[in-house]
């Protein structure tokens, strides 16, 4: 399938696996270190408005379209569903360390945790995986201590500088420096298609203060409406924790362009399934 891309120089590979079509960051591939991808909507089993390869129990589809949906991406990724750990997403900068203690929880048994954005493991085999249909999945490889973390970002966690918090948790837990980290800021809403209210535009012009950020990310509209740039304000909060530009990778995809090939909640007006990041140490 043809994509809307906002450069010409691709910052996301597209991969097919038999029908299963799903995304990767080639900085993070040459850490040599780490399995990940990022779902599209090709390749499962769902139908109707989760066709087809929707990855939410919440949403309404079946519950054995969405357990063969994950079967999938496991095979590509040379795991078991067992061996996936799910976030809690609610919008929150909360963060959980987990391990293999915690495989299979969000798919084959229940999660014993609540209110969690963000996940970060040092254990080889253990895949976390976090849910998107618009908000922004932040990636993070410490390739010196051989530790990874994924995290969800909407507009909330944004303004709460999620990715600050990420780089801030792996520092405490894992000795971790910014100069080791590379990630990547994946497929999520662009600016031109992320309109926003003025309490939201104030909250960013609260917290991206320095000379020149609010006109990075805000465009305004007049009549109290504006454009926000998730994607630069995430690269913004990366660089301000200490990771270098050059370590940093940003997608080129916008969910609501590309709402054909990626679950958009806006361009779908809600109805819809949810896209996947998953990341985990070989």
């Amino acid at each position: 399938m043809e994509l809307y891309r906002h450069q010409r120089d691709r910052q996301i590979r597209q991969n097919r696996t038999g029908e299963l079509e799903y995304l990767t960051f080639p900085l993070l591939e040459e850490t040599g270190m780490v399995r990940h991808l990022f779902t599209t909507r090709l390749g499962g089993v769902s139908q109707g408005i989760y066709a087809t390869m929707n990855l939410s129990y919440t949403r309404g589809d079946r519950k054995e379209a969405v357990d063969e949906n994950f079967r999938r991406i496991a095979g590509v990724l040379g795991c078991q569903v067992e061996d996936m750990v799910c976030s809690d997403q609610t919008h929150t900068t909360n963060l959980r360390v987990v391990g293999r203690k915690d495989g299979g929880k969000g798919i084959t048994r229940p999660k014993d945790y609540h209110d969690v954005d963000g996940l970060l493991t040092d254990e080889p085999g253990v895949v976390l995986a976090t849910f998107y249909a618009d908000c922004v999945p932040l990636y993070f490889v410490d390739t010196r201590h051989r530790a990874v973390a994924l995290a969800h970002s909407g507009w909330r966690g944004t303004v709460a500088r999620m990715g600050y918090c990420v780089v801030e948790k792996m520092k405490e837990v894992y000795g971790t420096k910014p100069e080791d980290i590379v990630a990547a800021v994946g497929p999520s809403i662009c600016q031109s298609c992320y309109e926003v209210s003025e309490d939201v535009a104030e909250a960013f012009r609260r917290e991206f203060r320095k000379a020149g950020q609010e006109q990075e990310i805000l465009l305004d509209k007049g009549n109290g409406k504006y454009q926000l740039d998730l994607w630069r304000a995430n690269e913004i909060v990366l660089t301000e924790a200490g990771i270098l530009t050059s370590k940093i990778q940003v997608t080129d995809l916008c969910t609501c362009h590309n709402s054909a090939y990626l679950f958009s909640h806006r361009a779908s007006q809600g109805k819809r399934g949810n896209l996947g990041a998953f990341l985990g140490l070989n």
